[in-house]
This record gives C-alpha cells, structure tokens and sequence, in this order.
C-alpha cells in the first residue's frame, strides 16, 4: 500500500512531468491545447486538469517556475563589487539555457496571458533594472533610456535570438551576449571582449 508521502512524490513527480511536456509542445505551438499536452505527456485530460484546472493555472506554474529559475541565476552572478557589464555578460551565458528552456512564454507573453506573465516577472525587472541603473551610475552602460526600459529592451534580445533559427548554442549565446550589450551602450570591442570570456 502506497504511503501518503509516496503519494504525495508521485503527485510532484506527474506534475513536474506535464510541466515539463507543456514547455515543449507550447515551444513548438503556443495555441496547443490541454488535450494536446495531455497527449503528449502521455496522461488523460483529467489528469492534467487535476493538476492545472485551466490553462491559465498551467501558464501561471510555468511562468512561477521560470522566475524561480531565473532569479537564481541573477542571485549566483550579481554582486555589487564587480562591474555591470561583466555581471550581465555571465548572466546571458547562464540565462541562455533557462532562456530556450522557457522561450514559449515570449509568445505567450504576447497574448492573453501577457499581464499576468509580466506581472509575475517583475521581481526579475526589478533587478536588471537595478543592475542597469549600477552600469549607467559607472558609465558602463548607456543613458539613453531609463535603466527599466533599456533593461527590458536588452533582456528581450535575448529571448528574441533564443526563438531564432540563428539560435546554436555556441553562436547564439555569443550573439545574445553581444547584442544585449551593445543595446545597453557598451563599447564594441568591450562587448565582444566580455562574450569571449563566457565558457
């Protein structure tokens, strides 16, 4: 007989499971329904539902997860004693997986669901922008733009080559570095010094 905490780690296991299915077929199609991840996770649609009671629910974890994730990311490279642009440089070649990872809520962001997905990530906002306004205080990075908006706009390019076909690994994180560095103001030859320099 099943123990209630055997239980209760199957219950994650299956929910980490569909979560897991539902960031692959909304990669590939980010209209796909709940029968179509329920299929693809190879479970019944009550399965799903039990978990997730409507799309949006399933949005939601999604996007909880991928801030979790993210901001762990942002904690392990930020410190106020090294340089902004170095910061953001190890950022993006560490971000570069999650971003892949999660690159189905770029497209969903720009739906229905885009409020609450933005509202969601803004604990993560709040720190680039506050990781952009240290850069301009240094003169590293631009003032150009207000460090909130430039940050979105640099941290979007990002995720914008992750959902391109430019987007291999060695290239593609070499042009996310780039490029998102070049839009925040820094030199070119510093931006593509600072991509080098990522393993």
């Amino acid at each position: 007989m099943q123990t209630e905490s055997a239980r209760a780690r199957a219950m994650t296991a299956t929910r980490n499971r569909i979560l897991d299915i539902a960031l692959e077929v909304l990669g590939r199609s980010p209209d796909a329904s709940m029968a179509d991840i329920a299929s693809a996770a190879g479970v019944v649609r009550r399965t799903v539902y039990g978990h997730f009671p409507t799309r949006a629910d399933l949005v939601r974890s999604l996007t909880k997860r991928a801030v979790t994730e993210i901001s762990a990311v942002l904690a392990e490279v930020n410190s106020s004693d090294r340089a902004a642009d170095t910061v953001w440089a190890d950022f993006i070649a560490r971000l570069w997986p999650v971003a892949h990872r999660y690159q189905a809520l770029l497209a969903l962001r720009r739906g229905e669901y885009g409020a609450e997905i933005h509202a969601l990530l803004g604990p993560v906002d709040l720190v680039l922008a506050d990781l952009v306004q240290r850069g301009q205080d240094s003169g590293a990075f631009g003032q150009h733009l207000p460090a909130a908006t430039l940050s979105q706009l640099a941290y979007a390019a990002v995720f914008s080559i992750a959902d391109s076909d430019f987007a291999t690994d060695a290239l593609g994180v070499q042009a996310a570095t780039i490029t998102s560095l070049l839009m925040l103001g820094v030199p070119r030859s510093r931006a593509k010094n600072l991509a080098g320099d990522r393993p």
